[in-house]
């Protein structure tokens, strides 16, 4: 089955928007239809914590089996990590945010979504970036 890549995007936000009891149902349902998909909660001061968002978007891709490990796949990873961080920094940056990253795979197209809340007390904004790569298809 061919994928499109924005296939792959709603996927990753789905993903990412979803409960902690719903993930693993999404998980099979996107297995079915040929998508690998993982989700991770991350959360803390964003300005001290892009690089633990990058490394746990990282874990969470290999250990799902989303990707390979080898440094293309891993690269991929992180460069879509990175650049959805770069969409919601202006809004996130000095605050604290909560929320998840969604991973989602289907051949050459890999996407990450993150979806957070930021800010100070209950004064909370939804931010979310989302990012896409093309990564060879090896499994």
């Amino acid at each position: 089955m061919e994928h499109k890549s924005i296939e792959i995007a709603k996927a990753s936000m789905e993903m990412a928007i979803s409960s902690r009891a719903d993930e693993e149902k999404l998980i099979e349902n996107f297995k079915d239809k040929g998508v690998l998909a993982t989700a991770v909660d991350i959360g803390g001061d964003f300005s001290k914590s892009t690089v633990k968002i990058i490394e746990r978007a990282l874990v969470a891709s290999k250990r799902s089996g989303v990707i390979k490990e080898c440094h293309i796949h891993e690269g991929a990873v992180a460069g879509a990590t990175k650049e959805a961080l770069m969409q919601i920094s202006q809004k996130a940056y000095g605050l604290n945010v909560g929320g998840k990253i969604g991973i989602a795979r289907a051949g050459e197209h890999i996407s990450v979504c993150i979806f957070l809340s930021a800010g100070l007390l209950h004064l909370n904004e939804v931010i979310v970036g989302l990012a896409h790569r093309s990564i060879p298809d090896i499994y």
